[in-house]
């Protein structure tokens, strides 16, 4: 113990968490149910115990249900923990537990090199299971930096994980596996023509919390995706450079911002408001259990248990007015603070829950992020779903939220195995899903298109396996879907016939050219370019290893895939086409031959919607205006795709006089033909009235 204590005073309820003042710090927790509340603060994170222990009077120190005090001559850096006391009563809701030290759920930093214990190992005053909170300035130089506010219509999404997308050796970064190391890749990015990088969780997580093994190694399996937020302001400390120390990641995190916005990048993080690291009720007690319980999480009717409706054993109660001003207080932070751009939230569904655990009609919540005046030119991205049976995909509230369109990944992936009846499915996926859409006023950029994600198979798997292979999971292969509109295209896994390769790249090229040449919003997944692979396993959210690790040695290896795809998104980005702000009506509004789109068989008639045929063609017309004032005069094009196993003839539209069609790519072709760069002219077909294709390909062309 300290020999002087610091002077207190009775401090104030606002802010929540801890804020620096000219004499000292304000401290300020919510507890409805605490009989009794203490402040501890420690000089080095791994003393074990406090060199200061203030116990907060009720009387002077507790407004409401916020206990708070002002301590004198605290300054940045300055560590710290809560230890509370209250009904110990799990028949009722309550948990309260002295012994245990808990973390401020406002923490902006927690102590970055932390060595996180194993799940519901004992937390006692001798040990240091949790980090130590971190006194954090929130003053940086941002140098005139704001948001960059990119439309969703320009917006190309690359979904990456910080540390595996330069922990590799190969990555040839100075800082692996750090936001530092992330912007050495700056370059990479500006390269392929993304325009935002979708970050898997960056808030602050223990990725030690599993007790499992990989069965054939026996290596210790990590948390390393990060759903199992226990800091939800904090910065993960692991994804700074070795130099930053503690408190360093908030300013290396920002730095990062910062020179991605400069580069012309936008910064979207995946959010996990649904759940927490405290697990059921036989998991840790780290913060919001020691709080308040009750207010925090969802009960069951025997109020000893969880509702569970996020798979991770517990739910948080998030439309408690006190959970909701939370989860708004977090958002706005990070908006304000660091200067992020977007939010993808992880089970979205669960958002708009009560506290029954019914799904509402109009969740609060759900209405007061899409409406928050900080928010507003915020981008908002749903995963509209959850883990216990709510699908909300087309119909997720709120009025302006995009979503992740998991019915655009299965439909495209269902055409491309050329299953029975799925070029009709295909056809709205598309044009932007307008079946989903429309009808409740939304547009083409609600719907975030992808094949791949970090959840499933990457895309050459995808190309690769019919089956998962996740026995290195430790969980008998029992984790993972099962249903993954996979084909492995001949041969399960690697393979040295050439055939099969080709076909395999021709299948990723197909892919790729389906997402980027829709309408809506596509996201990418890293690596998908250069195909990584992560051998079959299709959940690797415990694989910090080279299962997950970008393998940059891949980059030059496939260099063809790299070229096709950063020339695809060119192309995408020079066309307003592919792009539009409103729905395609197929009606002639310009006094064209043809509407802005129309579909076709391979014979040149209209396409015969109840035929069941693995071919799909439309006319796109370029000539356009849009709700927005933003005109789309553009050229027309011809896409065809032909997921089936034989050769096809598609006769072409016929064009006006001294127009011809030019190709623009086709997958079937090899090397950089396939899809030239866009200072290259597209050449222009011999025969303009019939373009020959081989199976499982698909082709463009463009009328000048």
């Amino acid at each position: 113990m300290s020999n002087r204590a610091k002077t207190t005073h009775p401090g104030n309820p606002l802010p929540l968490g801890a804020s620096l003042t000219s004499n000292g710090c304000r401290f300020s927790v919510f507890s409805r149910h605490a009989t009794s509340v203490r402040l501890l603060l420690f000089d080095q994170a791994d003393n074990l115990r406090p060199s200061q222990e203030i116990e907060l009077d009720p009387g002077l120190n507790r407004t409401g249900d916020i206990w708070h005090l002002e301590v004198e001559g605290v300054s940045a850096g300055q560590l710290y923990l809560w230890r509370v006391e209250g009904p110990q009563q799990p028949e009722k809701g309550h948990r309260f537990d002295p012994e245990k030290r808990l973390l401020d759920p406002y923490a902006k930093a927690m102590t970055g090199k932390f060595a996180w214990g194993l799940s519901g190992s004992p937390n006692s005053p001798e040990t240091s299971e949790v980090p130590r909170c971190i006194v954090m300035d929130d003053d940086f130089d941002w140098q005139g930096d704001r948001p960059l506010g990119i439309p969703l219509e320009d917006t190309i999404i690359y979904e990456t994980h910080v540390r595996g997308f330069t922990f590799h050796q190969s990555s040839g970064v100075s800082e692996p596996g750090t936001f530092a190391g992330l912007v050495e890749k700056i370059g990479y990015f500006k390269e392929l023509g993304i325009t935002a990088v979708e970050l898997l969780p960056v808030q602050e997580f223990n990725e030690n919390e599993l007790i499992r093994t990989d069965p054939s190694t026996g290596e210790r399996l990590k948390n390393f995706w990060g759903y199992s937020t226990v800091g939800f302001f904090a910065p993960k400390g692991g994804y700074a450079d070795t130099g930053a120390g503690d408190g360093g990641q908030v300013v290396e995190f920002k730095k990062m911002v910062q020179a991605f916005h400069a580069a012309g990048l936008e910064i979207i993080l995946d959010v996990v408001f649904n759940h927490t690291a405290e697990g059921d009720h036989t998991g840790p007690t780290l913060c919001f259990r020691g709080l308040d319980n009750r207010i925090y999480y969802l009960l069951e009717d025997d109020p000893r248990y969880y509702k569970n409706y996020s798979g991770c054993g517990n739910t948080l109660n998030c439309n408690h007015p006190i959970v909701r001003d939370f989860i708004l207080d977090c958002l706005r932070y990070w908006v304000v603070e660091m200067h992020v751009d977007g939010f993808r939230f992880d089970l979205a569904s669960i958002l708009g829950r009560d506290q029954h655990g019914n799904i509402i009609e109009n969740p609060p919540l759900v209405e007061r992020i899409a409406e928050d005046p900080i928010l507003r030119h915020t981008k908002l991205i749903a995963e509209a779903w959850d883990a216990a049976g709510a699908y909300q995909v087309g119909s997720f509230p709120g009025g302006r939220w995009s979503e992740w369109n998991g019915r655009y990944r299965d439909d495209a992936r269902r055409f491309w195995r050329a299953e029975p009846s799925s070029r009709n499915a295909l056809a709205y996926r598309i044009t932007g899903s307008s079946d989903l859409y429309q009808a409740g006023g939304r547009l083409p950029r609600h719907s975030i298109n992808f094949i791949t994600c970090h959840d499933g198979f990457t895309l050459n798997d995808l190309v690769s396996y019919d089956q998962k292979h996740n026995q290195a999971n430790g969980e008998d292969d029992r984790d993972g879907e099962d249903h993954n509109l996979s084909w492995n295209s001949g041969v399960e896994g690697p393979t040295d016939d050439p055939g099969i390769e080709r076909l395999r790249l021709r299948r990723i090229k197909n892919f790729l050219t389906t997402l980027l040449l829709s309408q809506g919003v596509p996201m990418l997944l890293a690596g998908d370019e250069m195909r990584r692979t992560q051998g079959g396993n299709n959940n690797s959210y415990c694989q910090d290893n080279p299962t997950s690790w970008v393998d940059w040695g891949l980059l030059a290896k496939n260099r063809d895939l790299f070229e096709f795809t950063r020339n695809l998104i060119a192309f995408r980005k020079a066309h307003f086409a592919f792009r539009r702000e409103i729905f395609l009506t197929g009606q002639d509004l310009n006094g064209d031959r043809l509407g802005d789109v129309e579909w076709f068989e391979p014979s040149g008639r209209p396409t015969r919607w109840k035929w069941n045929r693995p071919v799909l063609a439309l006319f796109l017309s370029g000539n356009r205006q849009e709700i927005g004032g933003r005109s789309c005069d553009d050229d027309d094009f011809y896409l065809m795709f032909n997921s089936g196993r034989r050769h096809r003839a598609f006769r072409l539209p016929s064009l006006p006089s001294g127009r011809l069609w030019h190709r623009v790519m086709d997958t079937e072709i090899e090397g950089p033909r396939s899809m030239p760069a866009q200072d290259e002219k597209p050449e222009a077909l011999e025969d303009q009235w019939t373009y020959e294709m081989e199976g499982q390909a698909c082709a463009l062309l463009l009328a000048r």
